[in-house]
């Protein structure tokens, strides 16, 4: 969710400002906006590549395991920026082409978390919180007065979010007989984090996943 950070600075900065010959976005548009560039500024992968062609093979079977019309809009691009993995505009997810470097059940449930969010409807709650605060057009007058408490609880639903994309993905591991050891295997893999604005730390993530599933109980990190 870097993208949420973008959003932040924008508003932080009052860079979303009126503009005479134009009219104002709400903050639903700019957000939009905001994803487009970044969007934008990403490098595809070379698409009939070994690497490119691994990864989209695993989203594919994920899509028809699912088998659910949500999904009949959701859009893969694979790329070779420094990102991982991120769900852009509601439907659109990004995924490295090092995802193809990882065993099966790591990849799938990397890619089943991007979906989750997707299946989730994330994208439309992010959009709903942030016309709470910032109801009608995007003015630095009133971004300004907004900002600070805006980011706590786009940071908090953030968080919550990525909870439920990971409980998703599980969730869909288990529908297709891969074993639990891939899901801590890949937060070992993405390395041990802590909080962030936009994510919850490692030890939180995989706490949780615990307590939704009480018999995972060899799995350790």
């Amino acid at each position: 969710m870097r993208w949420l950070l973008m959003m932040w600075m924008v508003l932080a900065c009052g860079a979303a400002r009126s503009d005479e010959e134009r009219p104002t976005p709400d903050i639903v548009g700019v957000l939009q906006i905001s994803q487009q560039k970044q969007l934008d500024a990403l490098t595809p992968a070379d698409a009939t590549s070994a690497r490119a062609v691994k990864v989209r093979e695993s989203f594919e079977k994920l899509l028809r395991s699912l088998h659910n019309p949500v999904l009949s809009q959701v859009e893969l691009r694979v790329v070779r920026d420094d990102i991982l993995s991120e769900t852009l505009q509601g439907r659109i997810v990004v995924a490295n082409v090092g995802l193809a470097d990882l065993p099966e059940g790591e990849r799938v449930f990397i890619l089943a978390h991007e979906l989750g969010h997707v299946m989730l409807d994330h994208w439309s709650q992010m959009g709903l919180l942030y016309a709470k605060w910032v109801p009608g057009p995007v003015v630095q007058q009133h971004t300004d007065a907004i900002a600070d408490r805006l980011g706590r609880d786009a940071s908090a639903l953030a968080h919550r979010q990525e909870f439920e994309a990971d409980a998703f993905a599980l969730s869909t591991l288990r529908a297709l007989g891969l074993p639990d050891q891939h899901v801590v295997a890949a937060f070992m893999d993405l390395g041990w984090r802590n909080d962030t604005a936009t994510h919850p730390g490692t030890r939180k993530r995989l706490a949780a996943l615990r307590a939704l599933a009480p018999d995972w109980r060899t799995v350790q990190p």
